[in-house]
């Protein structure tokens, strides 16, 4: 897949799916499949509580964050992110579709 398509429709899930109390699945327009765990994607919060806004430097500590977290709620922001509100309390993360995806591919 060229570089080009990668920004188009690859980045547009066709179907987002909670699966189980702690897993996401996500089928993306490309038929591409990713998974994620609820404390993965946690420890990947992007939010400024979790990543220093002005040095992008990760904030919250990956080790403080249990491997028995779940996902209480999940929305869809607009067309273009996912809001998790995890069973620690936490909801302020704005997971866009391409962060999502680069997290799925972390070397494309």
């Amino acid at each position: 897949m060229e570089a080009t398509d990668r920004r188009g429709t690859a980045i547009e899930p066709r179907e987002i799916k909670q699966e189980g109390d702690a897993g996401l699945r996500i089928t993306w327009a490309d038929d591409h499949v990713s998974r994620y765990s609820a404390p993965g994607l946690r420890r990947a919060c992007p939010c400024a509580q979790c990543v220093n806004e002005w040095t992008g430097q990760r904030v919250l500590k990956p080790e403080t964050i249990s491997q028995e977290l779940t996902i209480a709620d999940l929305s869809i922001v607009g067309r273009y992110a996912l809001n998790f509100r995890w069973s620690d309390g936490h909801e302020t993360g704005i997971y866009s579709f391409r962060y999502l995806r680069d997290l799925s591919d972390p070397k494309e």
